[in-house]
């Protein structure tokens, strides 16, 4: 007679795993809480295949995070000190703290070891979940976390491809070069663009895209792209650069595009100091409307972004997620944007 040999399911633990993967339970630990660091990629690739072999997948994982939710939100903010990031996070704080969520902030400076470090502790607390104004430079980390079933939702800020984590930015883009029509239409002919440093930020590189392509498609050979990266703290950098612009195009119409708030604050003060005239002489525009933009003459033309609409549906949909009612797959989100015309970028009227 053929026997049938039935075996029963074996439990699936921590320790289970470790032995498998020949690792320790600490390592497996870590690499659950996303501590990658000095963990080899063949290590991480190797517990990643035993869960998956075991069944000690994401989702499991996610339902006992669930099951034990400490009603906590972890965000960690790129610079605080941006009044973008402020009224962004008040956005987040206004939803969370409306549904009984507490919000845990972190500020990573705008460095993406830093940015490591602040979403391990927030791991380690245990929060439900995760809105990230990231830093850039650690997509594979983000991906890697969000495969694994912590809840993430990014803010203003986005990983490539877009269909790994649920994103909520502006429609930076088409703002751009909205912007760059405008400077265009009114009569400008050498147009530079001005940044800050850390060119992996996703807003600052899709907007340089943007330049890229408007000028190209506009101007074809008539005005070649410039780029300068400035220090929005030395003021002479600024300085520098935009004297080196102007410098290169003395009988041309000029005009500069700031890919921030910051950078455009820092290039009116620049032009202040080196005698260029705002909107008389020299065109200015930029992202962000800050209140400074419409009181300093002639008026600054600024992009408006709803920070705060970023913050807001940022919560929501992590929120949404934690209470299972969010699609399966990752959504993007782009909310539109407002280009404000001021006299800073005034039609040539000669």
């Amino acid at each position: 007679m053929k026997q049938v040999c039935i075996m029963k399911e074996k439990h699936v633990t921590i320790d289970l795993v470790a032995q498998t993967a020949r690792v320790s339970k600490t390592t497996v630990s870590r690499f659950l809480n996303g501590k990658f660091d000095s963990m080899s990629a063949e290590t991480r690739d190797r517990i990643q295949k035993v869960i998956e072999d075991l069944e000690y997948h994401p989702s499991r994982i996610a339902r006992s995070l669930k099951a034990s939710s400490r009603q906590t939100i972890g965000c960690v903010i790129a610079d605080v000190g941006s009044p973008f990031s402020s009224i962004l996070l008040k956005g987040i704080n206004d939803i969370c703290s409306s549904s009984g969520y507490q919000v845990l902030f972190s500020d990573s400076n705008n460095r993406p070891k830093r940015e490591i470090d602040c979403i391990q502790k927030l791991l380690e607390h245990q929060v439900d979940g995760l809105i990230l104004n990231t830093t850039g430079g650690n997509d594979g980390y983000l991906a890697e976390l969000s495969q694994r079933g912590v809840p993430i939702v990014l803010a203003d800020r986005s990983i490539e491809p877009r269909d790994v984590i649920s994103t909520v930015t502006t429609d930076n883009y088409r703002s751009a070069y909205a912007c760059i029509k405008h400077l265009f239409e009114n009569g400008y002919r050498k147009i530079a663009f001005f940044t800050q440093g850390n060119g992996t930020v996703s807003p600052r590189v899709i907007r340089y895209r943007a330049y890229l392509d408007a000028m190209r498609e506009l101007y074809r050979e008539d005005g070649g792209p410039s780029s300068y990266v400035i220090d929005e703290n030395d003021i002479k950098s600024c300085t520098d650069s935009l004297a080196d612009f102007i410098g290169r195009h003395p009988a041309e119409r000029c005009a500069v595009f700031a890919v921030n708030g910051v950078t455009s604050l820092a290039v009116l003060q620049a032009a202040r100091q080196g005698g260029y005239p705002i909107g008389e002489g020299l065109g200015l525009c930029g992202f962000d409307d800050w209140g400074w933009a419409s009181l300093v003459p002639p008026g600054i033309t600024t992009i408006t972004q709803d920070s705060y609409g970023v913050g807001t549906r940022s919560a929501k949909l992590l929120l949404r997620r934690l209470r299972g009612k969010s699609q399966a797959r990752p959504q993007y989100i782009e909310l539109p944007n407002h280009l404000n015309i001021r006299g800073s970028t005034s039609p040539d009227r000669g």
